[in-house]
């Protein structure tokens, strides 16, 4: 059994202890929260000790890996602390995206968590799911043939305008890593912005693409649009065929170039994806699994390393819509993310 506490219990903090709680490799032995109230609350229902220091909890508790659900600015201010607090004292760790909403601390995560030599993972789980599974597999076999495009749309409805870079910095973290799971990573981003009337934040995104493999593409985003339909979409097309994925989990379709068939993935009403919460359940399967079959640190599904990547390209896109709209190159830990003309 892995052991496993939880530090932010709030909505997101609760599905992860839902999740350990349920989980036959996995043990919750203890919560912890800077509310008082809170991580109470939440050690009463899950039948855990109960803290509001992290250090406290760390030094009085076995504990083999943390998930760090915490909050902050851009959904990701105070996710460094804590998940660096996890990594001096040895322990695996899977933090909540963005990883921080600072880039330099961002790095710093991951590059402490390379030399000490504990595994930094990212909830993004929007990956986790067997449609993009299978299409994961399809593409490995060679059916897309040469990748030439990659185009994703997610969008959802948040009214919060906190910040300016909110929507870049607290969604895509999921779009961009879902693109270079399929395509790798991105070389330059060229991005424009606009605010949907009243909102002070900039709340809607067209982001052009180009991959390291020359693979091109797009990102369409937006915090104003409705929860009750369709949130998310990704085409890939290649010089063999091309596979839509719909709806995060719901569907995915192969469509061969040289015959009329097509192949289709459909989630199942029985025994399925039961809602979109269960991606945090299969991302968890995964990050347990890393754990347990000794996974080396560059080995994790989800890593925190490809968090920091989807968030220098957020970077990127915003220096891009800074400059007017120039491409820039993606900045990746020591380059100069200059922007081109």
């Amino acid at each position: 059994m892995i052991n496993i506490a939880v530090v932010g219990v709030n909505n997101i903090g609760k599905l992860h202890c839902q999740a350990y709680a349920k989980h036959p490799k996995a043990r919750l032995v203890a919560v912890c929260d800077l509310l008082e109230e809170r991580a109470a609350a939440a050690g009463r229902e899950f039948g855990v000790p109960a803290y509001t220091s992290l250090e406290r909890l760390l030094a009085l508790e076995t504990v083999d890996a943390v998930a760090v659900a915490t909050a902050g600015e851009e959904k990701g201010g105070h996710h460094y602390d804590p998940a660096m607090l996890a990594m001096r004292a040895g322990k695996d760790v899977l933090v909540e995206k963005p990883i921080s909403n600072r880039i330099d601390l961002a790095r710093e995560m991951v590059a402490y968590a390379r030399e000490k030599g504990v595994r930094l993972a990212c909830n993004l789980n929007h990956r986790f799911a067997p449609a993009a599974f299978r299409a994961k597999e399809l593409l490995e076999e060679g059916k897309l043939g040469t990748i030439l495009f990659v185009n994703m749309r997610l969008t959802i409805r948040n009214p919060s305008d906190e910040t300016p870079w909110l929507h870049l910095r607290a969604l895509h973290p999921h779009s961009i890593d879902v693109m270079r799971y399929f395509a790798g990573d991105v070389r330059r981003v060229q991005s424009f912005l606009t605010k949907a009337p009243g909102r002070t934040s900039w709340s809607t995104a067209s982001i052009n693409m180009e991959f390291e493999s020359g693979a091109v593409g797009h990102l369409t985003g937006s915090y104003d649009m409705s929860m009750r339909h369709p949130i998310e979409c990704l085409e890939i097309g290649g010089t063999s065929g091309r596979l839509l994925l719909d709806n995060v989990y719901e569907t995915m379709t192969y469509f061969p170039h040289d015959a009329d068939d097509r192949l289709v993935l459909q989630n199942p009403i029985f025994g399925g994806m039961q809602g979109f919460n269960d991606t945090f359940r299969l991302r968890i399967d995964r990050f347990l699994e890393d754990i347990a079959r000794g996974a080396s640190p560059d080995d994790v599904a989800a890593s925190g390393a490809d968090a920091l990547a989807a968030q220098e390209t957020i970077e990127a896109a915003i220096r891009s819509f800074q400059a007017g709209g120039a491409p820039a190159v993606v900045e990746r830990s020591g380059g100069d993310g200059r922007c081109e003309s």
